[in-house]
């Protein structure tokens, strides 16, 4: 049964004739009449989807269902009295007993009619309420076991009541006033209502509610509490027409101005033609269709249309045409509020970050935990991160990664060697030739608004007079200001809140304070030995494999071979040099393809070396424990991890020192803390105080031609003097890194993971380290470590203790 209950659409003509019944307004005396009526215990039960019907109300109903006809029929040839309920879900084809409200009204068939279209049409009137206690009957219709449920009303006189139902009916009577689509005769019917409980349900029955609404107005049983809910929902009714009546005002008057504005544009074209020109009129109209299209903010729409008529204005022989068409053209290509849609699968990100770059864990868990946020909360301000380390490591191919990880569009651009603030900016539309900054340039080339954007190599960023582009930066690299930045050409905001910044940079050292301030710092330390031999294997080699028309079943290089060439022809943090090897060795195989001559599928060491040359870096070995005051060091260089030999020897003198090697300035006091501290406390490591004005100490670090400093040597310089003032052993295979101070405490140093690879790779196993570096050792991958005996110290007596012997050299010299 499709109950559409429609006013406005059903035919009263066809109901009003000769015999026609008009039937009176429900009164006091009607309403006490029907309170006395018995209900029967057990009544037939008509489902209605759209429509909730209240006492005394009277509608039409249009019955199309087999079982509502069936139950129409009998109540007809009956008493005539049925039970109405309403649906809970409209599209409920066949709906049972939890599809249907539990309360509804008790309702009279007052007429019975058969409409042209084959329809029954049956006006009904609603008696009173009651609950549906239990389904007693499914066919052929619904029959159902109820209860009473009689209506609470205010005792005696109660003047608040008459108020709320007279506040009730002034409020209608104003709805039916404003609202174009309500007859005026409708007033008429409200004002002759007398009694107050049918004047509440027949503005309930008639309110532009929802099913949900007027059902729950239905249930309420306090009369009082009904009116109060009846007047609110009244309220929201009157104040939502009129907000529409006023907006419709508005939109009439628009209209008006927008009419008034075409003649006049007509006007002016045809005094345009008659000058000579018309603006390039087709142009400016594809133009304006393209603007329409445009998913941007009221003020740029504005701006937008503002431009575009002073284009209309211009001859287009005019120089400022071109300039004008050009400005108008970024505004339309430019991607305001256009983004692409990330992508949240985490592990696909994952996958696609190591697939492209081995290591680099920090950068990757910090885009995944970007991502992750973005997908919990599902908008926020990107990160700007600075990728800062030695060249050749991949910052800059990461910022490709990262935005295939993320599904983002990817744009670049080079700051080396940048100086004009314009660059960043853009210039003037005063100037000739004035054309927006990079900035805007790139984000039009990306078509998107939250691309991934590389801003390479921002530490060589210079100034001179045209500006300072490091300045100009900052507003682009500030979160809380870049949602609004300023291009001089552009003249209008644009949000870069979306776009996710990634620079690189060398150096921080010539990076602007306030800029660096701004910008997530992730260091990326150059790769070791291990890592790059893993990087030639899965990458470099494929893809030098693969530009030079190779298979893989033609070529391969062992992790030995690969080993052989990152350590002996390669001395760099990156992996740029070790590409070039690995695509020298691949020519030589190409040529002997080419020329037909025999070569190694897997090439020897002797191959190699045949190929590269002899190997250009013998890196440094352990050397003997023969010699006291010769001790092994750890050192970090911009290429990697490397040890070095603390050499110290004593020659009968006047107790001078003498420091070689290249030092820097810190590292020449680390020499005289040593030496220092040694001489306050002789006798704790058994010697006599006197002997240091007979001996002159000299301490050399080899390697004279390579510049050294830092105050990573300490420890090693104090643990070189004892040996050679005792001319006790060094321990074998140790080696220390720590710096001291003069209360004989081990202080913590850096490039803690490159120092230790390079004592490993010399084949040291046992290394004294501060007790606060500890921390540093467990964020080495452990396989990297094993086998390496690490000792954690806090004082200098600890590393003597640990560092040498009790044995004396060979031809120990008499000190004492």
């Amino acid at each position: 049964m499709k109950n559409k209950y429609h006013l406005d659409s059903f035919e009263l003509s066809e109901l009003i004739n000769e015999e026609t019944e008009f039937l009176p307004l429900m009164s006091d005396e009607d309403e006490a009449k029907i309170s006395k009526e018995d209900t029967p215990d057990v009544l037939p039960i008509l489902p209605l989807r759209n429509t909730v019907l209240f006492p005394g109300v009277i509608i039409p109903i249009t019955i199309g269902r087999d079982r509502s006809v069936k139950l129409i029929k009998a109540a007809e040839a009956g008493n005539k009295t049925i039970g109405i309920v309403s649906q809970k879900d409209f599209d409920t084809e066949l709906p049972e007993l939890k599809d249907l409200n539990e309360v509804g009204t008790v309702a009279h068939i007052l007429k019975m009619l058969k409409m042209p279209d084959g329809n029954i049409t049956a006006v009904i009137q609603g008696r009173k309420r009651f609950k549906i206690k239990e389904m007693v009957q499914n066919e052929p219709f619904y029959k159902a076991r109820i209860s009473d449920l009689q209506e609470v009303k205010p005792v005696g006189k109660d003047e608040e009541f008459e108020a709320l139902v007279s506040s009730v009916k002034d409020l209608a009577l104003q709805i039916i006033k404003e609202s174009p689509n309500i007859p005026n005769e409708a007033s008429i019917a409200i004002k002759n209502i007398k009694n107050s409980s049918f004047a509440i349900n027949f503005v309930s029955s008639n309110m532009n509610i929802g099913l949900t609404e007027k059902q729950a107005l239905l249930e309420e049983v306090d009369l009082k509490k009904r009116a109060i809910l009846v007047l609110e929902l009244l309220t929201k009714e009157l104040q939502s027409l009129e907000i529409k009546n006023k907006i419709q005002s508005k939109v009439n008057t628009d209209l008006d101005k927008q009419q008034r504005e075409y003649y006049l544009n007509q006007q002016m074209k045809a005094i345009q033609e008659e000058l000579g020109g018309s603006g390039s009129q087709k142009e400016i109209d594809e133009m304006r269709k393209q603007g329409a299209k445009k998913k941007w903010n009221k003020e740029i729409a504005n701006a937008f249309d503002k431009e575009l008529r002073k284009l209309q204005r211009m001859n287009s022989s005019m120089s400022d045409y071109a300039v004008q068409r050009s400005y108008i053209e970024l505004i339309l290509e430019l991607p305001w509020d256009e983004c692409t849609t990330d992508s949240f699968d985490l592990k696909s990100a994952r996958k696609i970050l190591d697939r492209d770059h081995f290591g680099l864990e920090k950068v990757k868990e910090r885009i995944i935990e970007h991502l992750a946020v973005l997908k919990l909360r599902g908008d926020m301000k990107s990160p700007i991160l600075c990728l800062y380390g030695p060249p050749g490591v991949g910052k800059t191919s990461l910022g490709k990664s990262i935005a295939d990880a993320l599904g983002r569009r990817y744009e670049r651009v080079s700051l080396g060697g940048l100086r004009d603030e314009a660059e960043i900016r853009g210039h003037r539309k005063t100037y000739i030739g004035a054309m927006p900054g990079r900035i805007i340039k790139s984000i039009k080339k990306a078509k998107s608004s939250n691309p991934v954007f590389v801003l390479d190599e921002i530490d060589k960023v210079t100034r001179d007079a045209h500006g300072d582009p490091s300045s100009a930066l900052l507003e682009v690299l500030d979160p809380e200001q870049n949602e609004a930045f300023h291009d001089n050409y552009l003249e209008l905001d644009y949000d870069l809140s979306k776009v996710m910044f990634i620079s690189t940079a060398n150096s921080l050292t010539t990076i602007q304070p306030a800029l660096r301030d701004r910008m997530e710092i992730i260091e990326i330390n150059g790769y070791t030995i291990e890592e790059k031999v893993q990087i030639g294997k899965h990458h470099l080699l494929p893809k030098q494999l693969k530009s030079h028309g190779l298979k893989e079943e033609q070529f391969d290089l062992s992790d030995k071979i690969l080993e052989k060439i990152a350590d002996q022809y390669t001395r760099e943090s990156g992996v740029r040099t070790l590409d070039k090897m690995i695509s020298k060795m691949i020519r030589n195989v190409a040529k002997c393809i080419a020329m037909e001559e025999s070569f190694e599928y897997s090439p020897t060491s002797e191959v190699v070396e045949k190929v590269l040359g002899a190997p250009k870096f013998d890196r440094d070995r352990f050397t003997d424990n023969s010699v006291a005051g010769v001790v092994t060091g750890l050192a970090w260089t911009s290429v990697g991890g490397d040890i070095l030999f603390i050499e110290s020897s004593l020659s009968k003198g006047k107790g001078k020192l003498s420091v070689t090697g290249n030092l820097g300035q810190v590292m020449k006091e680390s020499v005289t803390i040593a030496m220092e501290y040694l001489k306050a406390h002789a006798e704790v490591y058994g010697l006599n105080s006197d002997i240091f004005d007979k001996w002159n100490v000299h301490v050399h670090v080899p390697e004279g031609a390579t510049p050294k400093d830092g105050p990573s040597a300490g420890i090693t310089m104090f643990t070189s003097l004892v040996s050679s003032f005792t001319q006790r052993k060094v321990k074998e295979k140790i080696a220390m890194t720590g710096e001291l101070t003069l209360r004989g405490k081990v202080l913590p140093v850096g490039g803690i993971k490159e120092k230790i690879l390079a004592a490993k790779r010399s084949g040291i196993n046992e290394v004294i380290l501060s007790k606060q570096n500890q921390k540093d050792i467990l964020e080495i991958n452990e396989k990297y470590v094993k086998g390496i005996n690490f000792y954690y110290v806090d004082t200098l007596k600890e590393v003597i203790d640990i560092a040498l012997l009790t044995k004396k050299v060979e031809n120990a010299m008499d000190i004492n």
